[in-house]
């Protein structure tokens, strides 16, 4: 099973988000580098890319994960495999995985949603 965006999160969104940020960093730089709206912007703008970064590799990790525990659990069912323990600690990491992933994404839809009701 492969694990796809969470929340409607993808990675090509999350690109797509970051290459708004830095355009939109550029374009407040390029009129006035050393002004404080500029500088806010550039590290928004690397933060937002970073963030995404991160996000794209967490995804990518619990692909990975949940392949290790799909691949244990098929050969635990056919006797291939010879430490029962391997699938069990697979998918005791696998679990743990989604549920950090899922506690994540609830934190960071909760905070936008905050940022959302700010005033402006």
């Amino acid at each position: 099973m492969a694990v796809s965006g969470i929340g409607g999160v993808s990675a090509a969104n999350l690109d797509r988000i970051s290459r708004i940020y830095q355009r939109q960093a550029a374009e407040i730089t390029s009129t006035s580098p050393s002004s404080p709206a500029g500088r806010v912007a550039e590290a928004a703008a690397n933060r937002g890319a970073d963030f995404g970064q991160a996000v794209s590799n967490g995804i990518s990790s619990l692909e990975s994960m949940d392949r290790t525990a799909a691949g244990k659990a098929v050969q635990a069912a056919t006797g291939d495999l010879t430490d029962v323990h391997d699938y069990v600690i697979a998918a005791t990491q696998m679990q743990t995985a989604t549920e950090i992933t899922t506690t994540v994404r609830n934190k960071a839809l909760e905070a936008f949603n905050e940022i959302m009701r700010m005033p402006l």
